[in-house]
């Protein structure tokens, strides 16, 4: 069994567009939206998303910063199962112009269509500290520190 680097992981997560993005709702709930990461995963181990400010998620976040991503992708079509990966990590929530340019992508233009200048835009920075992943031959957890290790079992 071989065990997936945090590099082979990024290339993974870079080609998977939409992920459900977990936030705290209080009261002992889990509330969950599509998001997308437009490509923009550097795998340090962090995603970004923009947002609009008046959000409840934004509200869940910053009232609670621990959140969840998962991500899936199709199987291959040689028969390859698909990848699953869930990230557990800390958002928070970014209002600095200078992050908005250098995370745009033309595609964004279609949700906030005055780009970076849109009102009420933000930048929502995820932060991974473990990562799981299964591919049917192959599952494991990345730390954030970089060091991987396989469970053997089902993530």
């Amino acid at each position: 069994m071989t065990t997936m680097t945090l590099k082979e992981l990024s290339k993974q997560l870079g080609k998977i567009d939409f992920c459900m993005f977990n936030t705290a709702g209080g009261s002992a709930t889990i509330n969950s939206r599509p998001m997308s990461n437009n490509g923009d995963v550097e795998y340090d181990g962090d995603s970004w998303f923009f947002s609009y400010e008046d959000t409840r998620k934004v509200r869940e976040i910053e009232s609670e910063s621990v959140v969840s991503l998962t991500f899936t992708a199709p199987p291959s079509l040689l028969g390859k199962p698909g990848v699953f990966i869930a990230v557990d990590g800390n958002a928070s929530v970014i209002r600095d112009k200078a992050q908005f340019e250098a995370h745009w992508v033309s595609d964004l233009d279609r949700w906030f269509p005055q780009g970076i200048d849109t009102p009420g835009i933000v930048l929502i920075k995820v932060s991974a500290r473990n990562i799981e992943y299964w591919d049917g031959e192959d599952n494991g957890r990345i730390a954030l520190g970089g060091t991987s290790a396989s469970d053997g079992g089902a993530v």
